[in-house]
């Protein structure tokens, strides 16, 4: 795959780009995944263009024949899962395991939204008015403009572009331009599955370039965006200034509650698994972890026990639990909220040191901090790494108060073994996403994905719910005859 030059997907043709990436993987920065070309502004236009002049005969489409071409995309994802995990692990570095699952989960996606292609329906209601009929329908948007994010390169462009062809719309999507050897794989794959000529394009780029002109042109009728914060709402502004319809997911600072009635294994499991597996590098992360007094202490022994037993080493090899972080820049970063947790007078109880394997790469021990506050920097701002705070908290109340505290609100967990407080904690926890005796991080393919707050805006994600989306509401009053 090296030496082949991986062009753009533009209205039915592939197209060579202006520039290339080199996309390089962070288990050994010495194996070069591939060369992906990247797109201008002028191919961005020319992908826009082909979408927005296939849109009405996209949306009339025979629904059996686009269900038929979902089920084949889905279909090959899942026949060809081990070559593309290890395509997924090599370019961003999570665990060949997690690679492989993420692919499956890809192409599961695509069948189920080609299952909701045959299931889209309406509604017939008496009008308040003798002799009319009210009919409400859902139609496709038109054009969508995809912009995803580089730690799920599969998994994420999946959820999004599925359930854009099934509901009828045109799609331009642009992946993130540290990972699009997935995306590209996927759009290949896509690209033999009959659609007609410019319904799916892909334009690989720098978002300063290609996301921007996708966002900027007015032929673009809605942007579906995964990434930072800070961009989410410059995406936002440009988006609803056009009167587009938008959807962010935008990350999170997710709390795991552990009170004193917790199984402490069941605890360490779920903390390790959410605060580090995939590097940390997951928005439904468990970045905070909210501990009551009276298991404070063996808590943490007990993370630092577990902590030692993880495997840190290149993604691709047997038994890894940690790959690397995705690139230099990444763990520049990491490296700063660990100096930054010390600084502000935090703990560094466990880690937090760079680690040399046999391959060069961007190799960084798990962290864990103790004695923090959750108004310390660590504790407000997302880190994206394999770094976790704890957070004393004196009883389930006070506990309560403290994972509720943030700007951001995607997932939460709480592990104890009271009915009472997992109830109340379902309720009164201010987060999309709510775990109890289980992981932060972990979602299904077919219920809702997103949060409140700063994580997320616009409709949810996945399952059935992606129509509020995908799909605009029509009302047509009838005179009955």
């Amino acid at each position: 795959m090296a030496n082949k030059m991986h062009s753009n997907y533009i209205a039915g043709e592939w197209v060579e780009g202006t520039q290339v990436t080199r996309d390089i993987n962070p288990s050994d920065v010495n194996d070069l995944v591939g060369e992906y070309a990247q797109a201008d502004a002028a191919q961005t236009d020319r992908a826009v263009a082909a979408a927005h002049a296939a849109a009405p005969a996209w949306a009339a489409f025979n629904v059996q024949a686009r269900a038929d071409m979902l089920d084949r995309i889905g279909n090959e994802i899942l026949a060809r899962k081990d070559e593309l995990g290890t395509l997924l692990s090599r370019e961003e570095g999570k665990t060949l395991p997690e690679g492989t699952g993420e692919v499956v989960r890809a192409g599961n996606i695509f069948k189920f939204f080609a299952g909701e292609v045959l299931r889209r329906t309406g509604e017939l209601v008496p009008s308040v008015r003798p002799g009319i009929d009210v009919e409400i329908t859902r139609e496709s948007v038109g054009v969508v403009g995809i912009i995803s994010p580089w730690n799920f390169p599969a998994a994420i462009p999946a959820w999004k572009v599925a359930p854009a062809l099934a509901y009828g719309n045109c799609v331009v999507f642009k992946p993130a331009d540290l990972v699009p050897g997935s995306a590209w794989a996927m759009a290949e794959i896509i690209a033999r599955a009959g659609l007609p000529a410019g319904v799916f394009n892909l334009v690989m780029g720098r978002g300063s370039v290609v996301g921007e002109a996708i966002i900027s042109d007015p032929r673009v009728d809605a942007i579906s965006f995964t990434g930072s914060v800070d961009t989410g709402r410059k995406v936002a502004a440009k988006a609803v200034a056009g009167m587009k319809k938008i959807q962010l997911e935008m990350g999170g600072k997710n709390p795991l509650v552990v009170l004193d009635d917790a199984d402490i294994k069941i605890a360490v499991e779920c903390a390790v698994n959410g605060a580090y597996f995939s590097t940390g590098q997951r928005c439904t992360a468990s970045s905070r972890l909210v501990v009551t007094k009276g298991i404070h202490d063996r808590f943490v022994e007990a993370m630092k026990e577990r902590l030692k037993s993880l495997v840190i080493d290149n993604a691709l090899k047997p038994g890894v639990h940690m790959g690397p972080v995705v690139d230099k820049n990444q763990l520049n970063q990491d490296l700063f909220y660990i100096e930054e947790g010390k600084k502000e007078g935090a703990m560094l109880a466990y880690g937090g040191n760079l680690l040399k394997r046999e391959t060069e790469g961007f190799y960084l021990e798990p962290a864990l901090f103790t004695e923090t506050r959750n108004d310390m920097r660590i504790n407000r701002e997302e880190v994206f790494g394999p770094v976790a705070t704890v957070i004393a908290a004196k009883d389930y109340d006070e506990a309560l108060a403290i994972a509720n505290d943030t700007q951001f609100g995607l997932a939460s967990g709480i592990v104890t073994g009271s009915l009472k407080h997992a109830a109340h904690f379902r309720r009164n926890s201010q987060a999309g996403m709510v775990m109890v005796n289980l992981p932060t991080a972990g979602v299904d393919y077919h219920v809702p994905f997103g949060g409140r707050k700063g994580s997320s805006y616009g409709p949810r994600e996945q399952g059935r719910y992606a129509a509020e989306f995908y799909t605009t509401v029509k009302t047509a009053y009838v005179l009955a005859g």
